[in-house]
């Protein structure tokens, strides 16, 4: 990729982030292995940039069992509290046990509409929602879809699931595409759709 190329400012220049930018943010996902990932990883990241995040993914990855949410859901007190000494995660007591929390919320959720993806994407109504941000500060820290999004899911039990987590999630994962006008992704983004 041309270094000269223009991308959403928030990336800045970390080889880790800009693959992040590049490949990832803001694909329509449809996957449940990889939005039960998404809302572990988020969850984490709560009041932490998320570069720091990004740097301790694969750490995350063998620790919650590949982010199988069946797996997770089964974890006892004691392998979560071996998860505390995990120098590769955040150690945050709370966020370390929602996780499971939040894994088994997620299988509730799969077996009431057949699959997470089911559940999720019609927040936004089943098709990404295309945003038209020039700058950074055009995009907004929560929206009504997020703070729906928020509701739902803390009725059904979930756990570090606050708006504005919701809606980096729902950025992360494509259901809304927030890349600034100015960015070579977008347009690539927005052609991806979000179908199955």
């Amino acid at each position: 990729m041309a270094e000269n190329i223009q991308r959403c400012g928030w990336c800045g220049d970390d080889p880790l982030y800009l693959a992040y930018h590049d490949e990832e943010w803001g694909v329509p996902q449809h996957d449940d292995c990889r939005l039960f990932e998404k809302l572990v990883l988020e969850g984490a990241q709560a009041g932490l940039s998320w570069i720091t995040i990004l740097r301790k993914r694969e750490a995350y990855r063998e620790a919650y069992l590949g982010f199988d949410p069946a797996k997770v859901a089964a974890m006892t007190d004691a392998q979560l509290e071996v998860l505390l000494q995990n120098p590769g995660l955040v150690r945050n007591r709370l966020k370390v046990f929602a996780a499971r929390t939040n894994a088994r919320a997620f299988l509730a959720v799969q077996k009431e509409c057949g699959s997470f993806d089911a559940f999720l994407w019609p927040f936004v109504g089943g098709v990404p929602k295309v945003n038209h941000p020039q700058t950074l500060a055009d995009v907004p820290a929560v929206t009504p879809e997020a703070e729906a999004l928020s509701r739902a899911l803390k009725k059904r039990g979930f756990t570090f699931v606050g708006p504005t987590i919701m809606y980096a999630y729902m950025q992360s994962l494509g259901l809304v595409n927030d890349h600034v006008a100015t960015c070579w992704r977008r347009a690539g983004v927005a052609g991806m759709g979000g179908g199955r």
